[in-house]
């Protein structure tokens, strides 16, 4: 039996309603499964620097290092200075984004299951901006053949992992950024060579967002540099229902962070009515995470606990049973009380 080291970071806003709904989940986990789970909690954020002078204080980060994985509610104005240096400190390259319709949320489709397969250390997102003159900016938007080559492979594993359509489909601007976005095309079209049986095609960023509203089914996994993915994963998430139920995964070689996508929210903080369930799936997307670093006897306990995670929020939704921002009439404490007490492991 396994014990693991959950890290995890309240941050602001709603994000200590929904990470005590979390801590509830994997509490009930941890007490009636075979599956254990220390739970760290970590200060970062907004809270962090008004009480430490510093985002992510030095003592935060180190029991994040002592940890199995980390589970990130949302963090506030200051989240640049949590989750990009964890991400580029970990070298988490890969931003997985999955977007799937479930009964009776409101969307444009209902029958969507795709996951967008973001490169997450490059690009704009690096922050080199350089003054010229008073009323002019420089950007550099850094591609490398090494990242395009990991987060390539990584879209391809994902295609094989998932029992859906198997294909992968590399969204990028080639034809504006011949170099940079040139090399992204190359490498991954090269990649598909590898992988006979996932179907390979190409788009331009404009034509998927376009599709994303208009075909978002024919999709199964996009995948994208940086700033692309950061906008169509958004889009995605529009069109099944929402941020509420959006889950994330920042993930590495031997590291990973897993967070709701949405914001702070902080018009809803300390009102009740944060909707959990974006929490709920991100622990479903590390449970899943955690069997593949466990190629052990819990692997597939890991992994059946993944997909009750999923079957009790499809069931509470087939009931109606949901929070008030996707038309019920549950508060957060609520809503996460009956999920838990619905789980069985």
């Amino acid at each position: 039996m396994t014990r693991y080291i959950i890290s995890l970071i309240n941050g602001d806003g709603i994000g200590p309603d929904i990470a005590s709904s979390g801590k509830n989940l994997l509490e009930k986990i941890s007490d009636t499964s075979q599956i254990k789970f220390d739970i760290t909690d970590v200060d970062a954020g907004d809270n962090a620097l008004i009480k430490h002078n510093k985002a992510l204080p030095e003592f935060s980060f180190d029991s994040i290092k002592k940890s199995d994985v980390c589970l990130k509610a949302p963090v506030g104005e200051h989240a640049a200075d949590v989750i990009l240096v964890l991400r580029r400190y970990f070298k988490l390259y890969a931003n997985v984004r999955p977007a799937k319709s479930y009964p009776n949320i409101k969307s444009l489709h209902p029958s969507v299951d795709l996951v967008i397969i973001r490169e997450n250390t490059e690009d704009v997102y690096l922050g080199w901006e350089f003054p010229i003159g008073e009323d002019a900016v420089i950007g550099i938007r850094l591609t490398t053949a090494e990242a395009s080559k990991k987060i390539a492979e990584y879209a391809f594993e994902e295609a094989l992992r998932r029992d859906n359509k198997k294909n992968v489909v590399c969204v990028h601007k080639s034809n504006v950024m011949r170099i940079g976005d040139g090399m992204f095309s190359k490498i991954s079209k090269d990649t598909s060579r590898k992988y006979p049986r996932i179907e390979f095609s190409e788009s331009y960023v404009d034509a998927c967002a376009m599709n994303l509203i208009r075909n978002p089914e024919k999709f199964d996994v996009i995948l994208t540099t940086n700033l692309f993915g950061d906008i169509l994963s958004d889009e995605a998430a529009q069109v099944v229902g929402g941020l509420g139920l959006a889950p994330a995964g920042n993930i590495g070689k031997n590291f990973a962070i897993f967070e709701p996508v949405h914001g702070a929210a902080f018009d809803i903080a300390n009102k009740n009515i944060a909707n959990p369930s974006s929490m709920f799936l991100s622990i479903k997307m590390m449970l899943e995470w955690l069997a593949e670093q466990n190629k052990n006897n819990e692997r597939n306990n890991l992994i059946d606990l993944g997909k009750k995670i999923e079957d009790t929020l499809i069931s509470l939704l087939e009931e109606n049973i949901k929070t008030i921002d996707i038309g019920g009439n549950m508060h957060t404490e609520e809503f996460t009380k009956t999920f838990v007490s619905r789980l069985i492991v």
